[in-house]
């Protein structure tokens, strides 16, 4: 089990959740956060004061898979996220020790994969 992170353009959301609804990959969170990677500064001017904007924007999906489910996921993450500028994201896999579906008890694969699969 992995969980893959990414971390895209808030202008790509529907695009990616587009991608990964076709992929079959279900159950994720979407978070709001700020960050800085390798696109340039931006000033912006905020009530007559010039503004150097250093962190900029991001959605961060979080999404819990099966091993089988990885590279889906990845792929759909880079399809529906490329614009092929600077600042289009990153994606982190990270290892799971476990997982625990609440409702049902349910451990591991059986908590990550979507009932009925």
């Amino acid at each position: 089990m992995k969980l893959v992170i990414g971390i895209v353009r808030p202008e790509k959301a529907n695009d990616v959740l587009e991608a990964l609804y076709r992929a079959e990959v279900r159950g994720l969170s979407i978070s709001r956060v700020q960050g800085h990677g390798g696109e340039l500064d931006r000033v912006e001017t905020y009530r007559g004061t010039t503004v150097k904007m250093e962190l900029a924007e991001k959605l961060r999906f979080e999404i819990a898979v099966s091993d089988s489910f990885v590279q889906p996921t990845i792929d759909a993450l880079c399809t529906g996220a490329r614009t092929g500028e600077v600042g289009d994201g990153k994606i982190f896999v990270v290892a799971l020790e476990q997982v625990i579906r609440i409702r049902t008890g349910e451990v591991d694969h059986g908590a990550v994969t979507p009932r009925g699969a």
